[in-house]
């Protein structure tokens, strides 16, 4: 049993999940907390933003994913990375929609700090930049990311079943027990499946470099 619970949590790392949303489910829609404010990311922050997807451990990864798919549009990036953040102007948290291989609506990383995560802040962040989406939009995610599962759920997105999702496999089936335990019951009782559609599996296959 021991083992089986480390390789599961192991799997909840690094297996990959996929999510689709066709249209949002309104009644998970909320308003960023008093004393909370959004806005974009400005240009002497993207290291402010890099060293919140890092987390103190993955800078040389956010580094290069950076230069590689946000550097060649810097402008744009500027344009869609949001933060919401506290009364003195500190971001707290930042999500974001990007124009994957310039033709599919992705869910940039999205994140709280771990000190303000419980408050609503994240959704009501989501919430903005869900409003001005262009559908459908996609996720990538992991099951380690439970929560963010849940919340994806809540706002209509459906998980993709199909087993590859452009050059990466999709580890639904593996990731499945692992949230089963993780979640609620009424949590993984409602999350919902798809197939994947012709735009995203054209599109992943762009390119080999995974661009969400």
């Amino acid at each position: 049993m021991a083992d089986t619970l480390e390789n599961m949590i192991e799997g909840a790392n690094s297996n990959n999940l996929f999510m689709q949303c066709d249209a949002t489910n309104q009644e998970a829609f909320r308003q960023l907390p008093t004393g909370i404010t959004s806005r974009l990311c400005r240009r002497d922050e993207i290291i402010v933003w890099k060293e919140m997807w890092a987390q103190g451990k993955y800078i040389d990864f956010v580094n290069y994913y950076y230069d590689a798919v946000y550097a060649p549009r810097e402008e744009e990036f500027l344009g869609r990375c949001t933060f919401a953040v506290d009364m003195n102007d500190k971001p707290v948290a930042t999500a974001g929609i990007w124009r994957s291989y310039g033709r599919i609506s992705t869910v940039m990383w999205y994140h709280t700090l771990p000190e303000y995560e419980g408050r609503g802040i994240g959704r009501g962040l989501f919430s903005e930049v869900l409003r001005n989406a262009v559908y459908p939009v996609y996720v990538h995610t992991h099951p380690i990311a439970h929560r963010a599962v849940k919340l994806y759920s809540d706002f209509g997105f459906k998980l993709i079943t199909d087993p590859v999702v452009g050059y990466r496999k999709n580890n639904l089936q593996e990731s499945l027990p692992y949230l089963r335990q993780a979640l609620p019951k009424k949590d993984y009782a409602g999350l919902r499946f798809t197939e994947a559609d012709e735009e995203l599996l054209t599109a992943t296959l762009l390119s080999e470099f995974a661009e969400f």
